[in-house]
C-alpha cells in the first residue's frame, strides 16, 4: 500500500489565506460547467476563459511551435539547457484543454527545471479518439528525443497519456525518458475504484464527468485497454517516476494505484501528497507558495536525473 511522507507546506500567511480562497474560486470557475449536461465547446470556452487569468513566469519565453508533426508551444526559460527538454501533456479529460489553458503551470515548471518544456497540443476526443493522443505524443517524443534527452511530464489524463507514451517506447526503437512526472494521474478509465463520496472535497471532477470523457475517448473501445488505463499495463520498463497527489481529490486512489503497482514492478517512484491542495492545484504556482514549490520539487527530480546538470538557479 501507498506509504509516502506528505509533501511540505509553507505554513505562511499568504499560503494560509490563498489557498482556501483559490480552492473556493477553482470549485466555483469550473467544477460546475464540466459535467456531461454541458457541451463540450462550452466546456473548452470556460476552461480558456479561466485559466487565462493565471499568472506565468517569469523570465520565460512562450512561442508557438510543432515537433514531430504535432503542434503546441514552446516554453524556454532564460538560459535554459539545450542538452535536454520536457514534453508536457496537459490534462483534461482527453476532451478539454490545450498548451494554453496550462501555460501557467508549464512556464513555472520550464523555470523550476531550467529546461525548454514544448506543450503539445495533442489531437482530442470526441473528434480524435484512442489511440490519436497517444500517437502524437509519441511522435512528439521521438522527434524530441533525436537533439537530447527527454522527460514526459503531464497532469490528470495527460500523466495517464504520459505513461501510456513512455510504455510504448520499451521496445529499444528510442531511448527511455530520463523521468516521468505525474501530476493527480488518471490511470483507470473504467472508474470501477472512483466515489465521488470518497471525495467530497473535490473542487474540479466528477465521476459523472470523467465517465461522459472515457466514453468519447474510446469511442466504444475497452475501458481496461492499457494505452488508456495504463495501471493495467506491464509497468517494469518505465524510468523514475514522481508523482503529486492531493489525499482530498477524486483521482487519488488512482494515483495510489499507480504507486503502487509501479513499486510492485521494481520501478522507482516517489510519491508526494500535497495536504489541503486540490486537482491540479500546481495551476496556480505563481499564486500559492505550496504549488511554486511543488513544480521546483518536480524541477528537481527531472534535473537530478540528467547526468551532469545541476541547479538551474
Amino acid at each position: 500500500m501507498l506509504s509516502s511522507d506528505a509533501a511540505f507546506v509553507p505554513a505562511t500567511a499568504r499560503e494560509r489565506l490563498a489557498a482556501p480562497a483559490l480552492r473556493l474560486v477553482t470549485r466555483l470557475a469550473l467544477k460546475s460547467a464540466l459535467s456531461p449536461d454541458v457541451p463540450l465547446d462550452r466546456q473548452r470556452r470556460r476552461i480558456r476563459r479561466v485559466t487565462r487569468t493565471l499568472p506565468l513566469a517569469r523570465h520565460v519565453a512562450v512561442e508557438p511551435g510543432k515537433v514531430g508533426g504535432t503542434a503546441g508551444e514552446w516554453l524556454r526559460p532564460r538560459a535554459a539547457s539545450t542538452k535536454a527538454a520536457i514534453l508536457y501533456l496537459h490534462g483534461g479529460a482527453y476532451c478539454i484543454g490545450s498548451p494554453a489553458t496550462h501555460r501557467a503551470l508549464t512556464s513555472h515548471l520550464a523555470r523550476a527545471a531550467g529546461l525548454p518544456v514544448f506543450a503539445a497540443a495533442y489531437r482530442l476526443a470526441p473528434e480524435h479518439a484512442l489511440p490519436a493522443a497517444v500517437d502524437d505524443a509519441i511522435a512528439a517524443y521521438n522527434d524530441l528525443s533525436d537533439s537530447g534527452v527527454v522527460a514526459i511530464a503531464g497532469d490528470s489524463a495527460g500523466a495517464g497519456l504520459a505513461v501510456a507514451a513512455a510504455l510504448s517506447l520499451s521496445d529499444g526503437q528510442a531511448a527511455r525518458p530520463v523521468a516521468l512526472v505525474l501530476l493527480s494521474p488518471w490511470v483507470d478509465l473504467t472508474l470501477a475504484q472512483l466515489s465521488d463520496g470518497a471525495a467530497p472535497g473535490e473542487a474540479v471532477l466528477s465521476t459523472a464527468w470523467l465517465g461522459a470523457c472515457a466514453g468519447h475517448y474510446l469511442a466504444g473501445g475497452n475501458t481496461a485497454d492499457p494505452r488508456a488505463s495504463p495501471v493495467f499495463a506491464d509497468l517494469h520498463s518505465l524510468s523514475p517516476v514522481l508523482i503529486q497527489t492531493s489525499p482530498g481529490e477524486l483521482l487519488h486512489s488512482d494515483a495510489a494505484r499507480l504507486h503502487d503497482a509501479l513499486d510492485k514492478a521494481g520501478v522507482e517512484v516517489r510519491c508526494e501528497m500535497v495536504p489541503g491542495s486540490w486537482h491540479e492545484f500546481q495551476l496556480h504556482a505563481g499564486l500559492l507558495p505550496s504549488a511554486r514549490m511543488a513544480l521546483e520539487r518536480a524541477g528537481a527530480f527531472i534535473r537530478d536525473r540528467i547526468p551532469g546538470f545541476g541547479s538551474p538557479h
